[in-house]
């Protein structure tokens, strides 16, 4: 009689986190030319969506936690892509999206468009709507 799988193949956690770490290997591949992570090229499109947004709001629509949202604009930051000041009320701060972040979306985009469209000949079509459709679930539910 066969052993019972172990915890670590059966924990969930683990399968994500995997499965989310080929991804964005995957994607930063492709992103690469551009300079930028996946991580980094998601901020900068949600930023050109969401902005002007206080930290705090920009953390929680991302699905991250403060202090991690905090160590990731700094590169960006840093490269002038986004800046960071007041927010409306006086004690936020906000981000906002600059000029350069923009043109560095522009370069940006037509390699994430061949990573997608990469990932969809591999993976299906279908099966990766189907995908985004359980991803949003899970962030939606957990």
């Amino acid at each position: 009689m066969a052993d019972p799988p172990s915890p670590a193949v059966l924990c969930h956690c683990n399968a994500i986190r995997r499965g989310a770490r080929q991804v964005t290997q995957f994607y930063d591949r492709h992103l690469a030319p551009a300079g930028l992570r996946t991580s980094q090229y998601s901020m900068l499109v949600g930023l050109a969506r969401l902005g002007p947004i206080a930290i705090a709001a920009f953390a929680d629509a991302m699905a991250m936690d403060r202090t991690t949202m905090g160590r990731a604009l700094k590169p960006l930051e840093r490269d002038g892509l986004l800046a960071v000041g007041p927010g409306p009320d006086g004690r936020t701060r906000a981000l906002h999206l600059t000029e350069a972040g923009r043109r560095r979306i522009a370069e940006a985009e037509p390699l994430w468009r061949v990573a997608q469209a990469g990932f969809e000949a591999r993976y299906g079509a279908t099966a990766a709507a189907d995908l985004r459709t359980a991803l949003a679930r899970v962030v939606r539910t957990v």
